[in-house]
Formats: C-alpha cells, sequence, structure tokens
C-alpha cells in the first residue's frame, strides 16, 4: 500500500445512511432523560425569542454532540451524519444550535447553573451508587479550578483570575467510583463535570 500524493486535500466523509457514528449516546441520553435534563431546562431557561424555543431539546443536543466529541458548534453536524436520525429525534441543525447559544446574557448562564444542579441531584438519585449503595465502595471526587481566556470587552460574566488573564472560571469536577479505570478495576462510571463559576 501506498499513500497517494496525487491530491492536494482529501476529505473523508461519513454519510452512510445506514450507520451511526456515536451509539454509545444512547445508554447515556436515556440517562440524562431519566434524570430530566430535557424537562429541567424547559423550566429554568429563559432565552428570548424563537431562539430560545424547546430549551431543553438544545440543551440535550448541546450536551450529546459535546460527549461524542464536537468542540465547535461546526462539530455539532456529527448528531445529524449516517443514521443517527433514526436513533435520535430532533437533532438541531448547528446554526440553530449557535442561535441559541448566542442569544444567551451571563444571567442564562446562571439559569443554565441553577439546571446543572439540580440535574446532579437528579442523577443521583437513578444512580445511587454515586452516593452509596451499601457496598462498601467509595466514590472520589477531585474538583480543579480552571480560566478560559476570552477576549472582547463585551463577554458576560467575564473577569481577571487569579493568573492575571482575563476570561470565564470554571469548575472541573471528575468523579470516579470503585472499579472505574483509575481503581484499576474494570470500567464503571466516571464523568467530568463542567461548572462555570464568577471570575
Amino acid at each position: 500500500m501506498k499513500l497517494s500524493h496525487t491530491r492536494a486535500a482529501t476529505v473523508a466523509v461519513f454519510d452512510d445512511p445506514n450507520l451511526v457514528s456515536s451509539a454509545g449516546l444512547v445508554p447515556v441520553l436515556a440517562l440524562a432523560d431519566a434524570a430530566g435534563l430535557r424537562d429541567l431546562a424547559d423550566e429554568h431557561l429563559s432565552v428570548p425569542t424563537d431562539k430560545g424555543a424547546n430549551a431543553g431539546l438544545k440543551v440535550a443536543s448541546l450536551v450529546a454532540g459535546m460527549l461524542a466529541g464536537a468542540d465547535s458548534i461546526d462539530d455539532l453536524a456529527l448528531l445529524r451524519h449516517g443514521g443517527m436520525g433514526r436513533v435520535f429525534t430532533n437533532a438541531y441543525a448547528p446554526s440553530t444550535l449557535g442561535s441559541f447559544l448566542r442569544a444567551f446574557s451571563f444571567g442564562h448562564v446562571r439559569q443554565l447553573d441553577a439546571v446543572a444542579s439540580r440535574f446532579l441531584t437528579a442523577l443521583a438519585v437513578q444512580a445511587p451508587q454515586v452516593v452509596g449503595d451499601g457496598t462498601g465502595g467509595r466514590v472520589l471526587v477531585d474538583i480543579d479550578d480552571t480560566i478560559i481566556e476570552v477576549h472582547g470587552y463585551a463577554k458576560q460574566g467575564a473577569g481577571f483570575g487569579y493568573f492575571g488573564v482575563r476570561g470565564l472560571n470554571a469548575l472541573l469536577a471528575t468523579v470516579s467510583m470503585t472499579g472505574s479505570a483509575g481503581d484499576r478495576g474494570p470500567a464503571a462510571a466516571q464523568g467530568i463535570v463542567w461548572l462555570p463559576t464568577r471570575g
């Protein structure tokens, strides 16, 4: 086999209508739905105009996209590739999700904080091993502070942090349980939660 150098650029496209690129989202979104993510977002988010309509579905789409590896608005198109439409309904276009996020003010970020805290509480009910299931297992929570640098004077909620960098302050929380990969046992629940805070 030899690499072809005849083309200046090569593009790989995932467009088979029968394949699902992120099937691992099925149990994750089922858990999120059982913990009421969509209902909480619909109840607590008040993003104005039609951009804020169906906030719960849009928040669920954003969470699913991030879990599948999207790190930009354009990357959220992966939720509509291949056979994803057969597994998931109401996957919004990246432009719609981008308009939704651009309509956020700092107050809406605070509303999303309220959704996150209530969602984590509901997740504890759905996954009781996190708060103790009587088996004597342990739960390790590691919370770290970070600053995400931002530019522009109109960015709401940004401030100068302890490094002298203008940005948004965030907490990264990692939860590991007995038997998780960090405990050298079989894989178990492990996740990262991003909680925006004041700069």
